[in-house]
């Protein structure tokens, strides 16, 4: 069932390409894909139905749907975010998994994390990059891709949350989580490529389910490789249309709402409008494929990620007199057993789970993105993948709670749990006076590049229920953006529910996988640094 090829003296296993034809006897056939098809649009045209002015009727259909979807998101959510009681804090059981994970593959790779970051940084500047190899985008490009999918609103709005419940000392748990998170990100990355399905056309399938599957059928286990890979393929196209599409397009809404002029905002009531211009412009993006998203991204990030860290330095060193006392505050609080929060432990736990929820490392959703990368060493893409948890959580996340910090920040405060972008917002506009404006284009363009990128974790697992077609990915492009269009105007918050929870609950299969391939990651992490340490490679002549 599987293959062993040579690249560059390194034996990568591969599931051979007969497993995967073997598979297409079992996918789902061509009627059953046509109905499947035919339902999702017949979902997005019912929804049209309703008049752009029918306030009543919308919101009775918004009522109906809930109501349907409810009992089933509140069991589900009751499970992925059932509390466990730890030393007398409380933690959802998800995020003691995420970050248990975290810390044992930083230990399993040797601190990774810190000692490979400056190979990461020469990777990523395409160093190493070399023609002719599979795969449609560069390092780069990939990054910016999965960068795109988990930089967003929380990472605005979920740290002031979290310095409002746990007080200061949260932040340095959620740096050291970020850290750790890396090495998680560093196996589903090497997972992602080293078990894709390269198409004959030269486009690349990868991600989670593939690479579950690859891990079930090695180790034995081929009656649950398939139920599982479908299992995590379902969920991510079922949380792509929540957390990855209506409830972005829900909040890029409300800050464009703000920016127009707030309630007496002209296009206050006009959702649909607004949605209407969002789905297209997506459309035009995601039309194009990997490449276009990649294009779209790899400009798009760079660009918002320097606007907020230049307005977030400039915020800190205008109140720079603020900064030793709000250092010293992060590292006494967090070590504090009277912290607000819990005490030590209480914060510690806010601090991981935050973390964990803004870079999604133990999700494998960023894994769908790298895994389309041009090269013939997964380890390489691996490395890339290091920096992801650090710009988003190291970085961004830091950033913006010495902002809140150096600003609005009061101890009376910890323990109320402010609203959060409000407070963000606040922070930055105390100093920066005219800044309120441009911290809100900059939420808007996360909320789009994020759809983007979660269009292409959704067509993914799509495409591999229902196989590799034009219509089938044309189908979910359509749906997809008639969602995006839905989500401006439409409230319907049990189905978000339903998929944020489907978007965790997948880390279960996901980080179980990884365990299963860790030797094999290891083995093939250890085969690379010493070929690299003997001079194998030159600039030009790795990936």
């Amino acid at each position: 069932m599987y293959s062993k090829q040579k690249a560059n003296n390194c034996t990568i296993v591969r599931p051979a390409q007969t497993a995967y034809e073997s598979l297409n006897s079992i996918r789902l056939a061509g009627s059953a894909q046509t109905c499947l098809l035919a339902l999702l649009l017949i979902v997005v045209v019912s929804a049209w139905s309703q008049p752009a002015g029918a306030t009543e009727a919308a919101t009775g259909l918004d009522a109906r749907i809930n109501a349907w979807v409810e009992p089933i998101a509140e069991a589900v959510s009751n499970f992925v975010f059932y509390k466990i009681n730890l030393f007398g804090a409380d933690l959802p059981w998800i995020v003691l998994w995420l970050a248990g994970a975290a810390v044992v593959f930083t230990f399993y790779f040797n601190f990774l994390s810190l000692s490979g970051f400056r190979h990461a940084f020469h990777l990523l500047r395409g160093d190493y990059a070399k023609a002719g190899t599979e795969g449609e985008v560069s390092h780069f490009q990939a990054l910016s891709t999965a960068v795109s999918g988990t930089v967003g609103i929380g990472n605005i709005g979920g740290v002031a949350v979290v310095i409002s419940v746990g007080g200061p000392g949260a932040t340095f748990w959620m740096i050291v989580a970020g850290f750790l998170s890396m090495s998680t990100k560093f196996a589903e990355c090497v997972a992602g490529v080293k078990f894709r399905k390269v198409n004959p056309d030269g486009s690349v399938s990868g991600g989670p389910m593939y690479y579950l599957e690859a891990a079930l059928r090695l180790r034995n286990m081929s009656w649950a490789a398939r139920p599982l890979g479908a299992f995590y393929a379902l969920s991510i196209v079922i949380g792509c249309f929540g957390i990855g599409n209506m409830f972005q397009s829900n909040q890029a809404f409300e800050q464009f709402v703000f920016i127009t002029g707030g309630e007496q905002s002209r296009f206050a009531e006009l959702g649909w409008l607004f949605g209407l211009v969002l789905a297209s412009l997506v459309a035009v993006v995601i039309i194009g494929g990997i490449k276009s998203i990649a294009r779209v991204t790899s400009k798009l990030v760079p660009f918002m990620a320097l606007a907020y860290v230049i307005g977030a330095v400039t915020v800190i060193t205008m109140n720079a007199d603020r900064l030793p006392g709000a250092l010293q505050a992060i590292f006494s609080e967090a070590f504090n057993p009277q912290a607000i929060g819990g005490g030590m432990l209480g914060v510690m736990i806010l601090g991981f789970q935050r973390a964990v929820f803004s870079n999604e490392a133990g999700i494998g959703s960023a894994a769908v993105a790298h895994s389309a990368v041009r090269t013939s060493e997964p380890i390489t893409e691996g490395y890339v993948g290091l920096m992801e948890p650090f710009i988003d959580t190291v970085v961004i996340c830091t950033l913006t709670a010495l902002v809140i910090l150096t600003t609005v920040y009061t101890p009376e405060m910890a323990g109320a749990g402010v609203q959060g972008v409000e407070l963000t917002s606040r922070a930055f506009s105390g100093t920066l006076g005219w800044s309120a404006v441009p911290l809100s284009i900059v939420a808007v363009l996360f909320a789009f590049s994020t759809l983007i990128a979660w269009s292409y974790y959704g067509l993914k697992g799509w495409t591999y229920l229902v196989g590799d077609s034009a219509l089938a990915e044309n189908a979910f492009k359509l749906v997809f953006c008639s969602f995006a269009a839905l989500g401006s105007s439409v409230q319907l918050g049990a189905i978000l529910s339903f998929s944020d929870a489907l978007v965790f609950v997948i880390a279960l299969p996901n980080i179980f996988g990884l365990y299963l391939l860790a030797p094999i990651i290891k083995k093939e992490l250890l085969d690379y640094q010493k070929r690299l340490k003997a001079g194998a490679f030159t600039k030009n002549n790795v990936s």
